[in-house]
């Protein structure tokens, strides 16, 4: 089974994110977080909640390792609410949307390389 340390990191190449960027997500350096990886530097519990915050991820999870590794239910709430929204808009507005969207993704895959 794998460490706390270890699940950290998994998090992280997950989201394909680098040391830096992630470190800069949860207010640490990224030497700290390469500690963390590593299992040089134990993990308190600000960094984990930082952790399950800013990613969504299982506090759970993260701690043992059981049950998913997101948690879904905010997901999925947050996703039917952003479709109801979308669908009160005027198509136009929906284009609009989609289009701003899809700037972000671009933008937020060159942040994380």
């Amino acid at each position: 089974m794998k460490t706390i340390n270890e699940r950290i990191k998994q998090v992280r190449t997950e989201l394909n994110m680098t040391q830096v960027n992630f470190s800069k997500m949860i207010s640490i350096s990224q030497s700290s977080l390469g500690e963390i990886e590593t299992g040089v530097r134990k993990v308190n519990n600000r960094i984990i909640q930082l952790i399950c915050s800013q990613f969504n991820v299982s506090i759970d999870w993260i701690k043992t390792g059981n049950g998913d590794i997101y948690n879904k239910e905010k997901s999925e709430i947050g996703l039917e609410h952003l479709i109801e929204l979308y669908r009160q808009l005027d198509i136009p507005l929906q284009k609009y949307l989609i289009e701003q969207t899809e700037l972000l993704l671009k933008l937020n895959k060159e942040i994380k390389e």
